[in-house]
């Protein structure tokens, strides 16, 4: 006769560890590395290299001085290093990239205790925090290396005016922003991988780009163009997934995906900046407790609202 155990939840595990997941982010975020390269050259691997060294060294020091077990194992050091790289411009300074890289990593991740227990996402919050430190430099767009310099000014399309770029320009990336979200279809194709892996689902990038192109059509915008500039695509993808900071309910998902989506348009639209992906994603981070709390399913055997008699 088998002994049986007793044990505490969860029962079900799975056997996919955060080391796979994040590898395998990796892999999704390695066309949207490909495309920066391409497009703004050696300066997009230098960048590239400076913020994933950093944040992986920040962690690697953090967690000997807080006296706590190594996680630079599980490589989420190394995927906030190559997000918050590919939302930095490609003539940023590299200094300010290794500021905002320790921002990330000490300030945001392991102060709050490191995976799992940050309530905004670290890269995001590193780009606000650089661009709140450096206005200019984090606004200093360059062309890409297939754009006459004379002819482009260093405006990305949302601060241009519009049309100034096809829609096959923006799909491919062939105009100034930071330099892994001008490439809709780099990041579309890691996007599709991380659905097919089961890292993500569908849910919060279809609710929040859907919302986004809806508020556009209210406000009077081209949905299109919206979508493919900026940082929507990005944000979406791979920052407004994080497991971390997003909800896990399949009804508070919904709630917060449009609630990015109808903020990024607002700030687009209304505020003095022509992005609001970022301000968007750490304002519904903040939320999203909350969220979590008023989506959650009840238990069995209770109604909504009060515990069963």
């Amino acid at each position: 006769m088998s002994k049986l155990f007793v044990s505490s939840s969860p029962h079900l595990r799975s056997n996919c560890s955060t080391r796979k997941i994040m590898l395998d982010v990796i892999i999704a975020l390695l066309p949207s590395c490909a495309a920066a390269v391409v497009f703004f050259g050696w300066r997009a691997l230098m960048l590239l290299g400076v913020c994933v060294l950093t944040c992986v060294f920040s962690e690697y020091i953090c967690r000997i001085v807080m006296k706590r077990e190594q996680t630079i194992g599980d490589l989420s050091a190394v995927v906030t290093g190559v997000l918050l790289a590919l939302n930095l411009p490609a003539n940023l300074n590299p200094l300010m990239a290794v500021f905002g890289s320790v921002a990330a990593i000490v300030v945001v991740k392991q102060m709050f205790g490191g995976i799992g227990m940050n309530f905004v996402n670290p890269a995001l919050a590193a780009r606000i925090i650089l661009t709140v430190s450096f206005p200019t430099a984090m606004t200093n767009w360059i062309p890409t290396a297939y754009q006459s310099v004379d002819a482009v000014s260093s405006a990305t399309p949302l601060a241009s005016e519009s049309g100034a770029y096809s829609y096959l320009q923006l799909f491919l990336g062939n105009h100034g922003g930071s330099m892994g979200e001008t490439c809709a279809l780099a990041i579309l194709l890691g996007g599709i991988y991380l659905v097919l892996r089961k890292v993500i689902v569908p849910t919060i990038p279809v609710v929040y780009i859907g919302t986004a192109a809806l508020m556009a059509l209210i406000l009077g915008l081209d949905p299109l163009e919206q979508i493919l500039s900026g940082g929507i695509m990005l944000g979406a993808v791979f920052m407004a997934t994080d497991y971390t900071t997003s909800p896990v309910t399949k009804w508070g998902k919904v709630v917060y995906a449009l609630g990015c989506g109808v903020l990024t348009m607002l700030i687009r639209t209304f505020a003095n900046l022509p992005e609001g992906v970022s301000f968007s994603i750490l304002i519904m981070n903040i939320l999203t407790p909350l969220i979590e709390s008023a989506t959650a399913p009840s238990a069995f055997g209770e109604k909504k609202g009060r515990r069963a008699k």
